[in-house]
C-alpha cells in the first residue's frame, strides 16, 4: 500500500489522459493547468517513468501512459462500486421497513407510480415477518401491522379496516360447510377464524387451521385453490380486481390490527423520505 500514488494524482492523470490535454483536465477539476502538471509529474516522478509525451499543443501517451490509464480506470470503476455497495447510496436513498406481505401485495405494484413522480428518490426496501419492539436501526420509515405499536416510536395509524375469507374464483363454498373446507391463517393474529364467525354469529366447531408466519403464503394457497384464506383489503383488493381472489361470502369483520406509520428522527430532514410519506398517505387515502 506504501508504494501506491495518492489518489488525487491518480484522477488528475485519468483526467489528463481523456483530453490529451492539462488543460481539459483543470477544467474538468476545478484546478489551475500548473496544478495538473505538477501533479502529473509527480505521479511520473513515483512511476519511475513518464506518462505522456509533451508535444507544443497536445500530449500523447507514452508506452507506459496506454499502459497504466485502463488500470488505473478500472480502479475508479471497482472503487465506486463497492462504495455503493457498502454504504447503499445512490443519490436520495429512503431506507424503508415493513412486512413481507404488504410490501408484496401493496407496495410494490404502485412503486412504479411512486418511481415516476419522484425520479430523483430511490429506496431500499427491507422486509421482515415479526414486528420489532423499536425502530429498526437505520430505517427512515417503517410501517407495522400490529395490535398497537408502544408509544416510543410515535406510531400514526395509516389504515384499519375490515378481513374476510378469500378464494380462488370458481372454488365451491358455502358458509354451511366451510368449517370442511381447507382453511389457512397467519400466525399470531386476533383477526382469525374463530373470531370472524362468532363476529357473525355463524356456529363454529373449530375446524383444523393451516397457519402459516405470512399473508404471502396463505394467499397463495387460495389464489392456487388450495382452500380460503383470511384477508384484508390492504392485501387482497388488488388481487381481487384483477380476478385472481373472490371473497365468497359479504361479511366483513372489523380487523383488530391495523397499519402504523412509523418515522425515525432523520427521516424529517430528508426530502426524500418526506416525499415518500406524503406519497403513502394519499395513497391509502384514495
Amino acid at each position: 500500500m506504501q508504494s501506491l500514488p495518492p489518489l488525487g494524482w491518480l484522477r488528475t492523470f485519468e483526467a489528463a489522459a481523456r483530453h490529451l490535454s492539462f488543460t481539459g483536465a483543470a477544467r474538468d477539476l476545478n484546478m489551475t493547468q500548473s496544478a495538473v502538471s505538477q501533479q502529473v509529474k509527480a505521479l511520473e516522478e513515483h512511476l519511475g517513468q513518464p506518462l505522456f509525451i509533451r508535444r507544443p499543443r497536445a500530449l500523447e501517451l507514452t508506452e507506459a501512459g496506454i499502459t497504466y490509464l485502463p488500470v488505473v480506470r478500472d480502479a475508479f470503476r471497482t472503487l465506486v462500486r463497492g462504495t455503493r455497495a457498502v454504504t447503499g447510496r445512490r443519490g436520495d436513498v429512503v431506507q424503508v421497513m415493513c412486512n413481507l406481505t404488504f410490501a408484496v401485495h401493496w407496495l410494490a405494484p404502485r412503486l412504479a407510480a411512486f418511481q415516476a413522480a419522484h425520479p430523483g428518490v430511490l429506496l431500499s426496501l427491507t422486509t421482515e415477518l415479526w414486528e420489532p419492539r423499536e425502530l429498526t436501526e437505520g430505517a427512515d420509515i417503517e410501517i407495522r401491522f400490529s395490535l398497537r405499536p408502544p408509544d416510543t416510536v410515535r406510531p400514526e395509524l395509516l389504515w384499519a379496516g375490515a378481513y374476510y375469507p378469500v378464494c380462488a374464483p370458481g372454488y365451491a363454498v358455502s358458509l354451511d360447510d366451510l368449517h370442511m373446507q381447507p382453511l389457512y391463517d397467519c400466525t399470531g393474529l386476533l383477526a382469525n377464524w374463530s373470531a370472524w364467525a362468532e363476529d357473525q354469529r355463524l356456529p363454529w366447531p373449530d375446524p383444523p387451521v393451516t397457519y402459516a408466519t405470512t399473508f404471502t403464503v396463505t394467499l397463495a394457497v387460495a389464489m392456487a385453490g388450495g382452500g380460503l384464506a383470511l384477508a384484508h383489503d390492504a392485501i387482497a383488493a388488488r388481487l381481487i380486481a384483477e380476478g385472481r381472489l373472490v371473497a365468497p361470502f359479504a361479511h366483513r369483520a372489523a380487523l383488530p390490527e391495523a397499519y402504523y406509520l412509523i418515522l425515525s428522527p432523520q427521516a424529517e430532514h430528508s426530502p426524500g423520505a418526506r416525499a415518500f410519506v406524503n406519497w403513502l398517505r394519499g395513497e391509502i387515502g384514495a
